[in-house]
């Protein structure tokens, strides 16, 4: 009986042995280490029973505080298997091989001693920087001088404010190249400064058939050097760009001779692919860069642009394509009223194409305006400060309001090949002669509208379909003004008072080559009913 509770005495204390092992962990001492709580620096405190191993001093209440306790360390993951692709090592040629422990997931294969090589984890994306900003320091813009961009997503750290489109632009990182110049016969490489002037005068090349510019596209053979050479010349005449400024480039194939250097890019552009541009089956190149189609309607007019110190209107024809909804149509006129002025351009109708003869059409506040047939030719009306100069001998002009705008213009034909193409049906009683158009604007407001004059608007947001191979832009309602110097159309901002002239003044001039019952005749005489 003794023997027997002895033994149960033994067990009962060996259980209470096992409990006290198995009960809650010894709470952790902890200390307070900042010295400058003197009541606390050092002093022992215990975790309490909540969190028994996971607490710290809490120096300024001399409390123990509970703290999350440490994640357990991440599964070791599995090391990465790679392979040799090299054949010439046939023995090691894909045979499995798994990187070491130290770099699981960063190791290629050394074929030759077909052992896997550690190396070094790639870089972080670097932490994306806030778009810098830029302004517009040319004081000719004064709708844009000074205005600030924040530089586009794509070059958030290089770009410039290009002031003509009042638009942030990418820049290129390094100054462009100088252009390649064509082959010569000598050894010695080409210089790069502009061309010596011929030590014989010239002769004119026989005319021939111009056509609208087309896109730049790349040729299928190189052209000859005799074609290269005969190519305008051109140089960025900004010096606010002064990686760009002085260098001459040549014109590209697609536009041999109307293009501009485009200073942003330090490349050439045709006039009819810059901002600002119209040209063809009314092609139009808005502010922002985009290109979109505007058909109208033909022998109807159209409000370009429209502020409240301009607005100009063009006259459309075209003919009408019985397998299509719409017609052909391009520019023939502008309407172009500024301050208390109207001024007009047009080409005449044309039966067939000579580029010797000058087919351009020219009226200032009513009056016919007659430039002589050579490059340089002047007319000037300081009343408005507008100039207009002949930038070629015939059918191409440069027209200057100060501080307002300018307008590039080139009466061009629809030539038989560009008839063949696209199906225009054109005939020999009428090659309709037609205006291409390039537009640079210093004062516009942000209300401006217009077919292309909205493009420049602070809210504009493009409504053609991007993507497509011909975007089309509608609303020729909104757009469609009585006259050629109407400013009726719907979306009209015009204010300045003006006297309306009568349009068929404006339009007899397309007959400009009759010969009228007085006795005069000639280009710029009309006769009048």
């Amino acid at each position: 009986m003794a023997h027997t509770s002895f033994m149960l005495l033994i067990g009962v204390l060996l259980l209470l042995v096992v409990l006290a092992k198995s009960g809650p962990p010894k709470p952790m001492k902890v200390k307070c280490q900042d010295k400058k709580f003197t009541g606390c620096y050092h002093r022992d405190l215990f975790c309490p029973y909540s969190c028994p191993r996971t607490c710290v001093a809490d120096c300024d209440s001399c409390q123990p505080i509970c703290v999350p306790p440490p994640l357990p360390p991440p599964k070791p993951r599995t090391p990465k298997k790679v392979k040799c692709q090299d054949k010439k090592f046939s023995s090691c040629y894909h045979k499995n091989i798994f990187c070491p422990v130290f770099c699981p997931r960063t190791c290629v294969v050394d074929c030759e001693s077909c052992q896997p090589i550690c190396v070094p984890p790639p870089l972080p994306p670097p932490n994306p920087r806030s778009p810098k900003k830029v302004k517009c320091q040319d004081k000719k813009f004064p709708h844009c001088y000074h205005k600030s961009f924040a530089c586009p997503a794509n070059c958030p750290r290089t770009c410039i404010a290009d002031c003509d489109s009042c638009q942030p632009v990418c820049s290129p990182l390094s100054p462009s190249l100088p252009p390649t110049l064509p082959p010569t016969p000598s050894s010695s490489p080409p210089p790069l400064s502009p061309p010596l002037p011929p030590t014989t005068p010239t002769t004119p090349s026989s005319p021939s058939p111009l056509s609208p510019p087309l896109p730049p596209s790349t040729p299928n053979s190189p052209p000859s050097p005799d074609q290269a050479a005969s190519r305008k010349r051109v140089s960025c005449k900004n010096k606010l760009y002064p990686q760009c400024y002085g260098q001459k480039y040549q014109c590209p194939s697609a536009c041999p001779d109307t293009c501009e250097v485009d200073c942003v890019t330090c490349s050439p552009v045709c006039d009819c692919n810059r901002p600002g541009a119209i040209c063809q089956d009314p092609r139009f190149v808005g502010a922002d860069g985009l290109t979109f189609y505007f058909h109208g309607k033909k022998d109807d007019d159209f409000c370009l642009v429209t502020d409240s110190n301009l607005h100009i209107n063009a006259h459309f024809i075209g003919r009408r394509n019985e397998n299509m909804k719409r017609d052909f149509t391009w520019v023939q006129s502008l309407g172009i009223l500024f301050n208390n002025h109207k001024l007009f351009i047009g080409a005449k109708k044309t039966s067939t194409w000579n580029n010797a003869l000058d087919r351009i059409d020219l009226t200032f506040d009513g009056q016919p305006i007659i430039l002589p047939n050579r490059e340089g030719a002047k007319y000037l009306e300081s009343n408005s400060s507008t100039s207009i100069t002949r930038n070629r001998d015939t059918n191409s002009v440069v027209i200057e309001v100060q501080g307002n705008f300018q307008i590039k213009a080139r009466v061009v034909p629809i030539t038989e090949k560009d008839s063949r193409i696209h199906n225009y049906g054109i005939t020999e009683d009428d090659c309709f002669a037609h205006l291409d158009l390039s537009f640079k604007f210093y004062s516009l407001s942000g209300e401006v509208n217009g077919v292309l004059g909205q493009t420049y608007g602070s809210n504009y947001v493009s409504r053609v379909k991007i993507g497509i191979e011909m975007p089309v832009l509608g609303g020729g309602r909104e757009f469609s003004s009585s006259d050629i110097f109407s400013t009726d159309c719907a979306v009209s901002r015009f204010s300045t008072g003006t006297t309306q002239l009568d349009s068929k003044e404006v339009f007899a001039h397309q007959y400009a080559d009759l010969k009228c019952a007085n006795g005069m005749d000639g280009k710029g005489i009309v006769c009048k009913r």
